[in-house]
């Protein structure tokens, strides 16, 4: 194993600190709700702001649905582990890897709602295809090309990519997870002023069949600048790149995904995104719309699970009645059409808003991929235990013994990675904590930084006692308290009174829990959790009564707001929990046991198995720079 530089938590804050999107310029709906102001008016269903460009959307959701319907087979993807040469050709045909670049390079042009229905229907037929479209299209070339690129490289990769060039984004390294500041892989300026790369990336989803890469590398200080974490585009069959292996998953097969090396790699000067050193800053910003290719997915396949679910419940007879008619059953099949449509409802207002271009969605993006992944998952869950053993089978086997070949299986494995997929679900708790908090950070954060002199601590105290002085007494009372708030928003407004109410008690509860423990609130990962989840549950709340308002009326069963109302009624439950274990929990005895468990004083209590996997390598294999001592296994599919 190569040696790390130590880097402390603080140095290793610092570089997450700067690479985050530090300034507010557009509304908010979550910001604002994090800090008790609930704005129901910047989620409310607007008509479309370019109906030519609808039109076009619908239009190639229609061929798109033609096509996958037509010439491509899920199950053989899943039986060969492979996306076929002839698949790949057909979604190039039909411009799938540039739905949403711009018509002037050769694109689409299409919205971030259209985009999201492609991948639902992409995802349903397998998941690895919408995995790849949303590797390519989501975070690798196009998207920060498209936002931070110059003119030339627009023109020159955006078309390209329209065109059927397949990319990749490289940040992971075997030894560097969510903690960019130990990132390895280097970028030596050259006499000429190009660079060169060394160094290895780990699970490069796309990177085995990719033509263009984007890499992170970091530069060293040079006489020309600060150097720093760097964005490139990489032509991903450069002299000098080995892709080692494709990797080998629980679910996703057909993805290519890899483990690719780079040794002394030369990369034009012109080929950096933006500048030296906003590497970073680049990729988190391009991950505000991206991530919402997760929880489009996530929507797909409990969608699919729900389908299944309530044709077998309503087939399966057990005691004399179909298996859905028993509450136990009834109960999960409930669960399952609430949440499924949800996170419906949350996927489409987030889309609608990252196209609006006048709302930052950094926290509202973030929510939509931890809560659709969380809850997805739930939902797959249920199917399998509905369909009993049947759900355990294999699609292949059910159809060899005679009966519909479901993989209810497979789903459930292919839907795991989505709660590690681009932010595991801790570090998204993390993530959207640092953001609820922020405006309370900006006014009184020097008070609880222990670098900061008196004098800096005495002028914070002072913001402090002005924002504080106008921000705690709005918290007392508001619309939700008044028994014909938001009357004029349909139904549901009780709803979305007591969303408006629990806004306010969340504020008070962040506040309170900085009071309490200051500059230490950082490490109460518990309490931080339960209040980004609490956002959730009203961001997905909110978001279901916009989305039922959108089809009119005041429904009755088999209405949208039936549904939502449902939805509802479960959520406020789920929050109510989460309110009072703000407060009531055992996260200090939990911790405390943590910590004997890591310093090895319960060992005893694994005492009696078997570990097969001792000996059989290293925790974190070796990634010394150095050139590839294999063949490279990458793909060229056209």
């Amino acid at each position: 194993m190569t040696d790390q530089p130590v880097v402390t938590e603080r140095e290793a804050r610092a570089v997450a600190e700067q690479a985050r999107q530090s300034d507010w310029t557009m509304d908010s709906f979550a910001k604002d709700l994090y800090l008790g102001e609930f704005r129901p008016d910047l989620v409310w269903p607007r008509p479309p702001d370019d109906p030519e460009r609808e039109a076009r959307g619908q239009q190639f959701l229609t061929d798109l649905e033609a096509h996958l319907r037509r010439h491509i087979d899920g199950a053989r993807i899943e039986a060969e582990d492979r996306i076929s040469d002839l698949d790949l050709s057909g979604l190039i045909e039909l411009g799938v890897f540039g739905i949403k670049i711009p018509t002037r390079y050769g694109g689409l042009g299409l919205s971030q709602v259209h985009y999201n229905r492609a991948l639902m229907l992409l995802g349903t037929v397998h998941p690895s295809l919408g995995a790849m479209v949303s590797a390519h299209q989501s975070i690798g070339v196009p998207e920060p090309v498209k936002q931070f690129g110059n003119e030339a490289q627009k023109e020159q990769y955006l078309r390209r990519c329209a065109e059927g060039a397949i990319s990749a984004f490289l940040l992971t390294e075997p030894d560097v997870g969510s903690d960019p500041a130990r990132l390895q892989t280097s970028a030596t300026r050259t006499p000429e002023g190009d660079y060169l790369l060394d160094g290895v990336k780990l699970w490069t989803t796309n990177g085995v069949l990719a033509e263009l890469l984007v890499v992170m590398a970091r530069v060293a200080p040079h006489s020309g600048g600060k150097g720093g974490i760097t964005a490139f585009v990489v032509e991903a069959h450069a002299p000098g790149i080995t892709v080692e292996r494709r990797n080998a998953f629980l679910g996703l097969k057909g993805l290519e995904n890899g483990v690719t090396r780079f040794h002394q790699v030369r990369v034009p000067a012109e080929n950096v995104i933006g500048a030296e050193g906003r590497g970073l800053k680049i990729a988190l910003t391009t991950l505000n719309t991206g991530r919402l290719s997760i929880p489009a997915l996530c929507v797909a396949a409990s969608k699919w699970s729900l389908k299944i679910a309530r044709e077998w419940a309503a087939e399966r007879v057990q005691w004399g009645r179909p298996v859905g008619r028993h509450p136990a059953v009834a109960h999960q099949l409930a669960f399952m059409a609430t949440t499924t449509y949800a996170q419906e409802a949350m996927v489409e207002i987030a889309g609608q808003l990252s196209d609006s271009g006048g709302a930052d969605i950094r926290i509202e993006a973030a929510l939509a991929k931890l809560w659709c992944s969380e809850m997805a998952w739930q939902v797959a869950d249920r199917l399998v235990q509905i369909r009993g053993g049947r759900g355990y089978e294999t699609a292949a086997s059910l159809a060899a013994r005679g009966e519909r070949a479901v993989p209810a299986e497979q789903v459930l494995r292919d839907l795991r990675i989505n709660r590690i997929f681009e932010g595991a679900s801790e570090i998204m708790h993390l993530l959207i904590a640092r953001e609820a908090v922020d405006a309370h950070l900006s006014v009184a954060g020097k008070l609880i930084d222990p670098d900061a002199d008196l004098s800096a601590k005495a002028d914070a105290a002072k913001a402090a006692a002005a924002f504080y002085a106008g921000w705690l007494p709005r918290l007392v009372v508001g619309p939700g308290d008044s028994p014909t708030g938001f009357a004029d928003l349909g139904p549901l407004a009780g709803h979305l009174r007591y969303v408006e109410r629990t806004s306010r008690r969340l504020a008070r509860s962040t506040f309170y829990g900085m009071a309490r423990w200051q500059g230490g609130l950082e490490h109460k990962q518990g309490f931080l959790g339960r209040i980004v989840d609490i956002g959730a549950e009203l961001f997905a709340m909110t978001a279901v009564c916009a989305h039922a308002s959108a089809h009119g009326g005041r429904g009755g069963p088999g209405s949208p707001q039936a549904l939502a109302n449902a939805f509802c009624r479960q959520s406020r439950l789920r929050v109510n929990s989460l309110l009072r274990a703000l407060w009531v929990n055992t996260d200090s005895t939990d911790e405390a046991l943590a910590a004997d468990v890591l310093e090895g004083r319960y060992s005893w209590a694994e005492a009696g198995i078997i570990d097969a996997s001792e000996g059989t390598g290293p925790w974190i294999a070796d990634a010394a720079p150095g050139p590839s001592t294999t063949d490279s296994v990458a793909r060229r599919y056209r």
